[in-house]
Order: structure tokens, then sequence, then C-alpha cells
């Protein structure tokens, strides 16, 4: 678990073996720190003269004059919504605004004994990434609070990355045993998040602007924390306060496109849709939405920045690659070991010493497994790097000394996948080529790094702005 101190790698002194390791993990933890939400709203929100002032990292700005509102309502879902709510809290707390305090306050996590809160505010559980009927429980309580707030109430929303699963109100007529079967499918098939969520707003009461449709006519403001490439509001969460541009037809073409074998009250629910016989999720131009607005205030750009001062900070010369990697997790780890080799061999695209950072969401695809094993994307995104600079250049030259070029990554919010690691660190000498080829086939990559004790262990983070990549590539000798 983090806090506004800093982030910690369990075995971090046997982990940071050489001074390449431990830059690669001081530059992970300065990128995970810089989107802590208590910093993060620290940074965006402010109250002066009774004046509630939202920045957002777009250069969107919002003015709310708290003395015009009955109630302020704060409601949020998603992996760091209990930790952007406290800290918004805090603000109107401490901004002498005339006792307009949170009257009411709800938001849905993963386990809500272990993060902050404020007066106010209910912390709910839900699952994540499979929805659950505590989730579903929890949603409609967000609900109910949405519809009590009336047209001289401020709504604050939360929303954060992994609000689709936590914030699981099944559409009528389905039920929560339908969206987790549905849920298990599309995250094995290999879809891209906003396909995904595609299929999710649809067969949801809350998400793609369904919140929003609740709360109005109240006056509604959206603080987002980004965990999707190119930041579009209405797929972080699945969007439950803005508008949707995707339809019900949209959802039956993924579900054909990936040939998913759904539950039959999934596919009749869209198909009728499609068919016009139930209303769409609201669009652009929705009653819903005339007095709302919205603001990304992190996102993955905010650690990879933060990251790259941390390497110059170390005396190595930054270069951010890409926030927006994305794709088969095993595919960009050899990609990204390709340019760690040019770097050290041709001084490009950066002479070393260096840090190459990249952010984003890569995918790993278990239809192709007959028996998946155990991982996620940045475990195979760290094992398929390690095994392509064994077989390199630079493997013959790390097993004579210290390697050259370290390779770390980590989902920002703690959580790889279904597991209990953030992510992993290799070199061209840990892993064994044939073990490594064999769990990457069979997309197990958790025991492989484990046996090696290549994974990276931080608890939940208390954040979420998707992957963090740093590879270290030290000058020759």
């Amino acid at each position: 678990m983090s806090d506004d101190r800093g982030v910690r790698f369990r075995d971090r002194e046997r982990l940071a073996r050489t001074r390449t390791h431990e830059t690669a993990l001081d530059c992970l933890a300065a990128g995970i720190e810089a989107a802590l939400p208590e910093r993060l709203v620290r940074d965006a929100v402010s109250v002066r003269d009774g004046s509630l002032r939202i920045e957002g990292g777009d250069g969107e700005t919002g003015e709310y004059d708290l003395d015009a509102f009955d109630r302020i309502v704060l409601l949020g879902a998603g992996k760091a919504s209990a930790e952007v709510a406290a800290a918004l809290a805090a603000v109107l707390e401490g901004g002498g605004h005339g006792g307009h305090g949170v009257a009411e306050g709800v938001v849905v996590t993963e386990d809500p004994a272990d993060r902050p809160s404020a007066a106010g505010l209910a912390v709910l559980p839900g699952d994540h990434p499979i929805p659950s009927e505590r989730g579903a429980e929890s949603a409609r309580r967000v609900l109910d609070a949405a519809e009590r707030a009336g047209p001289d109430d401020l709504v604050l929303a939360a929303i954060t990355g992994g609000g689709s699963a936590l914030l699981a109100a099944p559409a009528d007529p389905l039920s929560v045993t339908d969206l987790r079967a549905l849920t298990e499918g599309l995250l094995a098939s290999g879809a891209s998040i906003d396909e995904i969520n595609a299929v999710r707003k649809h067969c949801s009461a809350v998400k793609g602007g369904q919140l929003a449709r609740a709360t109005a006519p109240a006056t509604t403001a959206t603080l987002a924390v980004s965990d999707v490439i190119g930041d579009p509001l209405d797929t972080i969460a699945s969007g439950p306060t803005v508008p949707d541009p995707s339809t019900y037809a949209d959802a039956l073409a993924v579900l054909d496109r990936y040939d998913l074998d759904v539950p039959a009250a999934v596919r009749e629910h869209l198909s009728t849709g499609a068919d016009g016989d139930l209303p769409e999720t609201p669009t652009a131009g929705d009653p819903a939405f005339d007095r709302t607005a919205a603001f990304v205030v992190g996102n993955a750009r905010t650690a990879l920045d933060a990251a790259a001062s941390a390497a110059a900070d170390r005396g190595y010369e930054p270069l951010v690659l890409s926030a927006s990697v994305r794709g088969e997790a095993r595919e960009a780890g050899t990609t990204h070991a390709a340019i760690a080799e040019e770097c050290a061999a041709r001084g490009s695209p950066v002479e070393p010493p260096a840090v190459l950072l990249s952010g984003g969401e890569t995918t790993v695809t278990l239809a192709d497994a007959a028996d998946p094993g155990t991982g996620g994307p940045n475990a195979e995104f760290v094992a398929s790097a390690g095994l392509a600079l064994a077989a390199g250049p630079l493997g013959e030259e790390a097993g004579r000394g210290d390697p050259r070029v370290v390779v770390a990554s980590v989902d920002t919010d703690g959580i790889d996948g279904p597991t209990d690691a953030a992510g992993a660190v290799a070199d061209a000498t840990t892993l064994d080529p044939d073990a490594a080829r064999d769990a990457l086939d069979r997309h197990d990559a958790y025991p492989l790094l484990d046996d090696a004790g290549a994974l990276l262990r931080t608890g939940l983070t208390g954040t979420n702005v998707n992957d963090l990549r740093a590879i270290v590539v030290e000058k020759r000798d």
C-alpha cells in the first residue's frame, strides 16, 4: 500500500541488486507517486473565497460558487475513487467556504477497509475485474444517492479506472451472473478497452452517461483519473457521467467480431436495443448533460513525466517512447528490447546512459491457450523482453558481468492481471530461455518470474493510470 509519502516495493534491497536495477525501480516509484490522488487533487482543485476551482490537464477549468448550492454530493467509482473523494473532501473542508461540507457521499472501490474516507463519505465494496453481487448492491446505493440530488445541489463525481467492473449495476432484466460471464469472455477475447466498454455500457444501468441522467438536473462536475490511452472520457470507467457515442449495434458487433459465447439474455438484450425497442444511452446534446462538466486530473503522461524527471536526476537521459503502447504484451516486450539493443549498440534513439520509458495498456489474449496459467500483461511484457535480450547481442555480454539493460514494467494500480504482483523486473540473465518460452506459450509468466525472484509487489497503490515501463540502458565500460 502507498500513501503520499511514497511507493514501496517489497524486498526492494534484493531487487535493486545493481545501480541499473535500482534506477529502474526508482523511476517506476516516482511515476506512481506523481499519480497518487492526493497529489493530483492538490494540484487541480482549490477553494478560495467560497469558490471551488477545478483545473483539468487539458487546460479546461471550472468555477463553482459553493454558496449557490444547497448540498454537495460526492459520488464515485474506480480503483482510486476513495482516494480522490477523500482528497476532494479535504480540500472542501480546508477551503473556508461557509460550512458547505459533503452532505452525502458514496463511492465504490476495492478493499474499502484499507482506503481513506471522510465525514459524510461511505466507501463501499466492489470487485475487479469481474463484477460481483456486492458491487451491484454498492452501485445501487450510488444510483440512489444520484437520484436524491436536487436542482440546487452540486454533485462531484470521482471517476477512475476500474469503475466499469466495480460499478456493476446490470440493466433490467440482466443479472450479475450474466455480467460476470460476459466480462470473463470479453477480457479473454483480446478486444480493446473501447470495444469492451461499448458492450458493458449497453448492459448497465449506470454506465455510458446514465449516472449523469440520474443526477440531472443537479450540477455535476466529474474529476477523472484516466487509465485509458488518449483519455477519452466516455471510456474511463465506461463514462458514467459523460455522453456515450457507442450504440447497441456497436456492442453486438463486438460480440460477433470476437465470436463471443455470451449468455442468451445478454444477446437478446443487445438485439432488442439495436432494433430500437430500448432507449439508447444518452449522447451529446442530451438534456442530462446540460449542467455537467468533466476534467481529467491525472493520466499516463503524469506518471511518465515524473519517471523521466527521476531518471534525469540520477544522471540518465530520459526518452519517452510513447504514452500509448498497446497490442499484445509479449510482442511489445520484444519491440522494447530491440529498441534497448539499438540504444546500447549505436546510441539510437538516445545515447546511454539512458532510460527508455513508455505507458499505455497492452493485452494478453487467452483464447489461443487451451489451459492458460497465471500472469498479467506486465509480467508477459517483462518475460518476453528478458527472453529477447538473452537471445540478442546483449545476452552473451550480460553473462560475463552486470547487465547493461534492465527492463521493468508495472500496472500503476499495483495489480497486474488477477495476481498479487504489480509487474516485474528482469535483465538478460534473469530467466532460463526454454522455461520463458514455455511460460509465454502457456500464458503462465507469474510462476516463472516468481521463481526467478523478479516479481514486483507494492500492494494496492491507490491510483490507476495504467501501465508504466522503464528500460535502463547503461553505457559500455
